[in-house]
């Protein structure tokens, strides 16, 4: 079995050592985009780990990440749940509940930022009707963040529901027969028979969607740009500003070095996690 995976290791170090190892050398300078610069050492990580700005977006992807993972997560399995027994119209609805996952984030978001983006979008005539005139999601900051994590959650919970039913898939009716003989209601077939058993298949899509999430640009910075007032800058977004806009890779670099750390720590204690459910 390593003999076969040995080909496959070689070249993905082959494929990632080099843009790995330079852009670990990039964080050890001050230099740009057309030169390195002078050697600096680990200035760029004292630099970001002491500023305002780092630690606003490392809040905002802690909340971000949660709420992507754990909405998604919730959404996907519920509809996980309602469509494990057959009924008329079933597969149809599947593809359906898909579509936000296939269709394009760049067209999603255009379809997002119709809905909420201005005073004359639908949502905010919605709440002016109601008598809550000067609803802009998209200009307040706090409602920047809700919108954001509502915007990832609906392209997210598509996979997990994909995940969670080929895990519901994996269940022996026998068992909750089994249960209903004993007495277990729903619910509590639920809480003892079925989130047990798909806690494995749980825990992997954590760590996957973490992964999805964190490092997820294209759904800040087209819905939002980050702002306003960087109340949705992540990290991803703060380390391509840094690198392309403001020309510092150094600390753009360490930003994502830093990122990266978080997230095989994150990681490593949801594998922990796989490795208790087995």
């Amino acid at each position: 079995m390593t003999a076969l995976a040995a080909p496959a290791l070689v070249l993905m170090v082959v494929v990632n050592a080099y843009p790995v190892l330079y852009a670990a050398q990039q964080s050890l300078h001050d230099g740009s985009l057309i030169a390195q610069g002078p050697f600096v050492g680990l200035e760029n990580y004292r630099t970001v780990l002491t500023d305002p700005s780092f630690w606003k977006a490392v809040r905002f992807t802690l909340v971000f990440t949660l709420c992507g993972v754990l909405g998604s997560w919730l959404v996907g399995y519920a509809l996980a749940l309602a469509f494990r027994r057959p009924f008329l119209g079933r597969s149809i609805l599947k593809v359906a509940f898909l579509l936000p996952w296939v269709v394009p984030v760049v067209v999603t978001s255009m379809s997002w930022n119709w809905l909420v983006a201005t005073a004359s979008s639908p949502i905010p005539q919605f709440f002016a009707a109601l008598g809550m005139p000067d609803v802009l999601f998209l200009a307040d900051p706090t409602l920047a963040v809700v919108m954001v994590c509502l915007f990832k959650i609906w392209i997210s919970f598509p996979f997990m529901f994909l995940m969670m039913s080929a895990a519901l898939e994996g269940i022996d009716d026998t068992v909750y027969e089994a249960a209903t003989v004993d007495g277990a209601g729903r619910v509590g077939a639920l809480l003892h028979i079925t989130l047990p058993l798909t806690a494995k298949s749980t825990y992997i899509s954590w760590v996957l969607m973490s992964m999805f999430t964190i490092n997820d640009f294209p759904t800040i910075y087209l819905l939002t740009g980050g702002g306003p007032v960087d109340a949705t800058t992540s990290l991803v977004v703060l380390a391509y500003r840094s690198v392309f806009q403001s020309f510092q890779p150094g600390y753009g670099v360490a930003v994502a070095f830093l990122m990266t750390a978080a997230l095989i720590g994150i990681s490593l204690a949801l594998f922990r996690s796989i490795r208790k459910a087995d």
